[in-house]
């Protein structure tokens, strides 16, 4: 068989890829302090006497190690994924991405940076509202405050990272020293402690939780800074866990602090500044008000533009987003568009409004981060091998908690973040984009495929399981059309079929060259697959001899229980063709491997698909086999209102009757629609042309054959030939299962 064929040369080795550029700040710099600074945000300074006030000394103890508890998880599985990639710009979205998918990396990934952005106005409400406890403050409207300085930190960030983790030094040293100042007052002041709640209606243990969680969510402003750091999978890991315990350290410490020296509940809940009364330096607790705000305004601006970023250069949205506008590593258009999002919710939203928006797309983040940790640890792929290693069960934990977590809170908001997380999966999912990775769902499917393989392996056969398995040698299938249209019914998702290309080629014109026919063939078969929509496999072989290569791939194809069962091939027009045919078909029944020919009436196709004749003997063998394949076809669509007529033939009329009820019962224990039809042969008619006479109306005409005799080869094709050219479109069968009833019949 000839195959057009194109020059195949040798692919040149893939380029050392060049050292990062951008890469500058260490894991102090450029992971630790960016997280501190920004999990030290607000909550700690204004929220944590309104959380004491309703929740109490212990509920609030619970609020804070729940919330650690989840970020610690994360942080866990986030450093252990970075450690087993290379991990460039994105940060999250990045891993996600290139553990997941990009469908799920975007669909993470696109509320990651809505809730960044977010954040940015979050903490600049929160700036404005400690500003406003100063006189000169309150005569101004809150809303151009915070406008003004989201315009001045867009600033900052246009200028780029460098000077913003230069600012972080100083507004480090005044929040340290604000903390210093509180710690250090109150000693002569200790008073009984909240240590009960007292919720009021609408406020709840879950709704205090929601208010204070954005408080811990700051573990992900190190790692989108991936892109930027000298050594990414040391600094990640290490910056982001030494962050989550410092912090947490310091919550606890704050919460029994403020506990034992906070006034009555009311004044709490009011003044979101009380804090400064219990600091020995009320003015520094102001400043670190300021900078805890501002740091965490400042942390968010500069890792949302780069979460952007990376999703643009991954062409999920409109790759100019990603532009740097002419400077060599910051991204400047991502800075604008997180800025306007900025200014937009700070003209729309309150504290408390925005605060649990932020921790449902951050738990969903945080999510699917331990979801990804725990199944690149359940399939573990070989290329999965992080430096730093954690229990798979620890990742699962962590992803409960965070969708248990998000389900208390609000449940009607969790079926809403879900539905859009969804929604741009399919969103993006159907704009088949293309990627250069893999991620671990080849290798989830191949860990469920390889379990059930080998559960079915132990598992015989039965008649309740039995379904055809196709291989189809169908050459080119776009130029043999009929039989792959008849393999699609056939399948019609109760079995798996294969489309075989068999080349034949001697080897001496090169390996090379034989490789290059192979593949061209598999893509012309996978094309055509996607193309029709099918559900079925490709495979391709270069041999010397079809006949041959026809029983060795027909023994060899196949795994675990699923090595093909039936062979469907197209009815020869040659006496030579259907010679070598008679001789295969024996062949392969010996193999228990069950034969099917399309015969195709050129000029009625399959006509009308109204009826469908089986001609019968008796059940078993290849009556069943008809049975069931005429059963199976009918169940497609296009064959939906096609009539299943059984027909047979006697010699004694006087047997019509008693026939035709014994067909009846079986059709009845077999649960096949089928009408029984007897046909009484008292003339003597030749069977061919009873065939001919009763099949004339017919859309798809289903005959037996028998095993053919190898003294008479030529003549039974010969035979066979002449009978299915006479009855239209026909399908010719050879079961090889004369022994297992394929249908379970009813006793």
């Amino acid at each position: 068989m000839a195959v057009e064929t194109q020059s195949i040369q040798k692919p040149s080795p893939p380029a050392t890829p060049p050292e990062n550029s951008a890469a500058r700040f260490g894991t102090f710099a450029g992971v630790f302090t960016p997280n501190l600074l920004t999990i030290l945000g607000l909550i700690l300074f204004l929220r944590i006497g309104y959380v004491t006030a309703y929740a109490g000394l212990w509920h609030t103890l619970i609020i804070v190690l729940i919330a650690n508890g989840i970020s610690f998880l994360t942080g866990l599985s986030l450093s252990a994924i970075a450690t087993s990639m290379q991990v460039r710009a994105g940060g999250n979205y990045y891993i996600i991405s290139r553990s997941l998918g990009l469908e799920i990396g975007g669909a993470i990934g696109l509320p990651l940076f809505a809730s960044q952005a977010i954040s940015v106005a979050f903490y600049i409400i929160g700036f404005t509202e400690s500003a406003q406890s100063i006189p000169f403050f309150q005569q101004i409207d809150a809303r151009l405050i915070s406008s003004a300085i989201c315009l001045l930190f867009i600033l900052i960030a246009w200028i780029g990272a460098d000077f913003a983790i230069k600012i972080q030094f100083g507004i480090l040293a005044v929040l340290t020293a604000a903390l210093i100042s509180f710690f250090a007052g109150g000693w002569d002041t200790i008073s009984e402690p909240i240590l009960e709640p007292a919720y009021a209606d609408g406020i709840s243990f879950w709704v205090v939780f929601a208010i204070f969680f954005p408080a811990v969510t700051g573990i992900t402003v190190g790692t989108s800074m991936s892109g930027d750091l000298k050594d990414p999978d040391k600094s990640i890991p290490q910056g982001t866990i030494w962050s989550i315990v410092v912090t947490a350290i310091i919550y606890i410490g704050v919460v029994i602090w403020f506990s034992f020296h906070a006034p009555d509940r009311q004044e709490l809940i009011d003044n979101s500044m009380a804090i400064q009364s219990i600091s020995i330096f009320p003015p520094l607790i102001l400043a670190g008000v300021w900078a805890s705000t501002l740091s965490s305004a400042l942390g968010s601006i500069v890792a949302a533009p780069r979460t952007l970023q990376a999703i643009g250069k991954d062409r999920i949205v409109r790759k100019w987003v990603s532009s740097n506008l002419g400077h060599p590593t910051e991204p400047r258009m991502a800075v604008l568009i997180t800025g306007a999002i900025a200014m937009v919710v700070i003209w729309m939203g309150d504290l408390n409004a925005v605060a649990p928006i932020i921790s449902m797309f951050f738990l969903n983040t945080y999510g699917i981060t331990n979801l990804a940790a725990a199944l690149e640890k359940l399939v573990d792929n070989p290329s999965y091998r992080p430096r730093f290693n954690i229990p798979w069960y620890w990742s699962l934990l962590g992803a409960i908690g965070c969708y248990g977590t998000m389900f208390l809170i609000n449940a009607t908001a969790t079926v809403v973040a879900i539905i859009v997380t969804v929604g741009i999966y399919f969103l993006i999912q159907r704009r088949s984009l293309t990627r250069t990775w893999g991620d671990v769902r080849t290798g989830l499917w191949f860990a469920i495929a390889r379990f059930a393989l080998l559960r079915l392996d132990t598992k015989e056969i039965s008649a309740k399981n039995w379904r055809p398995n196709l291989m189809v040698f169908s050459g080119v299938p776009d130029k043999r059309l009929p039989l792959a249209e008849t393999a699609n019914w056939l399948s019609h998702g109760k079995g798996i079929v294969t489309f075989f290309q068999i080349i034949e080629q001697d080897f001496e014109s090169g390996r090379e060259y034989a490789q290059a026919n192979r593949t061209e063939a598999l893509n012309t078969i996978k094309n055509f697959i996607q193309e029709n929509n099918l559900s079925a496999f490709a495979e391709a072989e270069v041999v010397p001899n079809f006949r041959d290569a026809v029983l060795t791939v027909a023994q060899s194809h196949g795994i675990g229980g699923l090595e093909s069962n039936t062979i469907l091939l197209g009815w020869s027009r040659t006496a030579e063709g259907r010679m070598m045919q008679m001789s295969l078909a024996r062949d392969l029944y010996h193999i228990d491997k069950s034969t099917v020919f399309l015969n195709m009436d050129d000029q009625k196709g399959f006509g009308q698909r109204r009826v469908i004749n089986i001609w019968w003997r008796s059940a078993g063998g290849n009556a069943d086999l008809m049975l069931l394949m005429s059963h199976i076809i009918r169940q497609h669509g296009s064959w939906g209102r096609a009539e299943i007529r059984l027909l047979r033939v006697i010699e004694d009329e006087s047997a019509l009757e008693a026939t035709l009820i014994h067909e009846q019962a079986e059709m009845k224990k077999m649960r096949v629609e089928a009408k029984p039809k007897v046909i009484v042969n008292a003339d003597g008619r030749s069977f061919s042309q009873i065939i001919q006479e009763n099949s004339h109306d017919a859309d798809l005409t289903v005959l037996g054959m028998n095993l053919p005799n190898q003294d008479s080869i030529e003549d039974y094709g010969e035979q066979l030939d002449k009978l299915v050219g006479s009855v239209g479109t026909s399908l010719i069968v050879l079961s090889a299962i004369e022994n297992i009833m394929i249908f379970d019949r009813e006793d």
